[in-house]
């Protein structure tokens, strides 16, 4: 499947994800567009670093979590902004090494709130929502997901992650990534 259908369905997932704003007269789609498009154009440029990948050992024998590749090599960009409340908007786009050493592509939008820690330090809690594509679910077709995300943030510097829920055996995974934002222009 070509990148331009895959972009294009990461698109609809993230609008359909965003509420419609109640103080104007656009449809949800058009105000979730209009989110997507302005957090592109109007944030700072991110470096993202798939960092590790935490196979839950409830979930895993140890056979199986010793099979899996832990370090998920790979880069990312994003764009990213805080709204006037203060909550984080980002879009990004990455590529890594899979649980079993396989190419997968994700691209998607995340959203965060922000608790202060201290001066330059505060932790977020949110979702991430797009579309990845991987050689065991679905032979590298589109799969939507919808994740929570938290983040630990020391100035520009982050520790982002994701928990993708499952069963034994599948999902209950911990996926961290390392984030730089860079100064504004």
């Amino acid at each position: 499947m070509n990148t331009s259908i895959r972009l294009l369905a990461a698109i609809a997932l993230i609008a359909a994800t965003l509420p419609a704003r109640a103080d104007d007269q656009k449809g949800w789609f058009d105000s979730a567009w209009d989110n997507v498009t302005k957090t592109y154009v109007e944030g700072t440029s991110e470096l993202l670093v798939p960092t590790y990948t935490w196979h839950m050992p409830w979930a895993y024998t140890r056979s199986k979590i010793d099979e899996y590749h832990n370090y998920p090599y790979g880069l990312g960009y994003g764009r990213g902004r805080f709204d006037e409340k203060g909550n984080y908007h980002g879009v990004y786009a990455m590529g890594f090494q899979d649980s079993h050493g396989l190419p997968e592509w994700l691209v998607g939008y995340n959203w965060k709130t922000y608790w202060p820690i201290g001066s330059e330090v505060k932790a977020g809690l949110g979702f991430t929502a797009g579309v990845t594509t991987r050689a065991d679910y679905s032979h590298y077709l589109p799969v939507p997901l919808i994740l929570p995300v938290g983040s630990l943030e020391y100035g520009r510097l982050s520790l982002e992650a994701a928990y993708v829920p499952g069963g034994k055996g599948n999902g209950n995974v911990t996926f961290i990534v390392t984030k730089w934002r860079f100064a504004a222009n």
